[in-house]
């Protein structure tokens, strides 16, 4: 099935970075069919000569952003490209100057205390104590899915607890969001990432992570 073309790429600021949301479909072309052709048009060849690699470069475990095995840039250097999907909402996002990461995640009522202080660092915890009940649904859901979107970006790493990190509030910023409190094993590279929110139909919230 074809992806279609109406469905205009959205430019994520001054990154390079186009983003692709097709939702809202009974019958939607696949996440791999979306992404191919979103990097298709970047690159200016047949969506079919597109390949894809799902496996991790380092391990072979399914982890992490894809890998555009072709096309490479002009230059020789590869393509960073991501897609994620949840019901029938795909949101795919292809650049050739930082690494990114995308994610897309339901928003929920009832996360239970268990599952924030696994997911949220303390801060974001006591940002949402006192908030409705939607508002402080959306916000969680907008922050797991940051830390998933940067999780997916970095690939075949060490394992960081995403409660270790602090990510500005999503209610706040406009929703472009930056890393408030990094970790020692980031050192000074956490300050270049940039987290960007993407609309999609329906109770979910969806982000680019991008790196640089």
């Amino acid at each position: 099935m074809d992806v279609n073309p109406d469905d205009e790429p959205i430019e994520l600021g001054q990154t390079g970075v186009r983003v692709r949301v097709v939702a809202g479909s009974r019958r939607h072309p696949g996440a791999d069919a979306v992404l191919r052709a979103l990097v298709a048009e970047t690159a200016a060849v047949p969506a079919g000569d597109v390949e894809l690699v799902h496996a991790c470069e380092r391990c072979g475990a399914r982890h992490g952003r894809v890998t555009v095995a072709y096309p490479l840039t002009a230059s020789g250097s590869p393509r960073y490209a991501d897609v994620a999907i949840h019901g029938d909402a795909i949101v795919a996002a292809t650049g050739t100057r930082h690494p990114l990461g995308g994610a897309v995640e339901p928003v929920a009522l009832a996360a239970g205390a268990v599952i924030d202080e696994a997911a949220l660092h303390p801060d974001e915890r006591a940002a949402l104590r006192g908030l409705a009940a939607d508002e402080a649904a959306l916000a969680r859901a907008t922050l797991w899915a940051r830390k998933t979107a940067l999780l997916r970006a970095l690939g075949h790493s060490d394992f960081i607890e995403p409660s270790r990190l602090a990510i500005s509030d999503p209610r706040l910023d406009g929703g472009v969001g930056r890393i408030e409190r990094g970790v020692p094993e980031f050192g000074s590279f956490w300050r270049d990432v940039v987290f960007h929110d993407v609309a999609v139909p329906g109770r979910r919230a969806a982000t680019v992570a991008v790196i640089g």
